[in-house]
């Protein structure tokens, strides 16, 4: 009989996902198994959250790649927390040390919600976009420092580029502390809406590759300079092809 019971109906499910499906009971409360990996999960998100990106050793991993290490206007990691808006623009200093353009591409990487997404995988995914769109005019790949998505508009608006990406560290969840973000934008500037940049998320070791990821940003990147536009207006629909893509909404403007 034991043979054709399953006693732990939840086990397939958890074989195909992160989540916390079916974790069980001891009584009343979780097992001690589950309360501790749920309060390792919580600390490595923190960790995450609260973490610095070592930006100077990324610079000179990058070389020969022309970087500018610019600040946003939160002065530090408690502010930036607090004030969203302040790590939504670029600090006065900052930009007064911004060259000049035009150029067709500009790559901003922030450190964002989560600083081991971007110490682990931004590298990689930025060395292979560089790798395939390298007919383009890509300008100085931008660090920042306490910086939010939309630190990319600003930046991108003063260097007269068509298109900015931003990779940045998602906010940490309990299965994952080290995803890190893509957005797409056309003719950036201050003041854009969410709904006109594109994004793609969940690059991590058990979501997007580097390369995978690459090539979904690429494919953006082309698809809006044939069509001058990214956001609500770009949809996926080259026959075959397995690349799709969402608008997002930046995870501390929800609510």
């Amino acid at each position: 009989m034991s043979e054709l019971v399953d006693l732990d109906p939840f086990r397939r499910f958890r074989d195909v996902t992160r989540a916390r499906i079916g974790i069980g009971r001891t009584g009343d409360a979780m097992t001690t198994e589950e309360v501790l990996s749920f309060q390792l999960s919580h600390a490595r998100a923190r960790d995450a959250v609260l973490g610095e990106v070592d930006f100077a050793a990324m610079a000179k991993a990058l070389l020969p790649v022309e970087t500018l290490t610019l600040h946003s206007r939160a002065a530090d990691r408690k502010t930036y927390l607090a004030r969203p808006d302040l790590g939504r623009s670029v600090a006065p200093e900052s930009l007064a040390r911004l060259g000049r353009g035009p150029h067709d591409i500009i790559f901003v990487v922030a450190d964002g919600l989560s600083a081991s997404a971007v110490e682990n995988h931004a590298r990689s995914v930025l060395t292979e976009c560089l790798s395939q769109l390298a007919s383009f005019d890509v300008g100085p790949v931008i660090l920042a420092e306490q910086a939010r998505v939309a630190f990319g508009d600003e930046v991108g608006e003063a260097l007269s580029a068509q298109i900015v990406v931003v990779l940045i560290g998602e906010r940490p969840g309990l299965s994952t502390p080290s995803s890190l973000g893509a957005y797409v934008t056309y003719a950036p500037k201050t003041g854009l809406l969410d709904s006109a940049r594109n994004c793609i998320s969940n690059i991590h070791d058990d979501g997007l590759s580097p390369r995978q990821a690459a090539r979904k940003i690429c494919w953006i990147v082309r698809e809006a300079m044939r069509l001058k536009l990214t956001g609500v207006g770009l949809k996926e629909n080259s026959a075959g092809s397995e690349i799709s893509t969402d608008v997002a909404v930046e995870p501390d403007r929800l609510g």
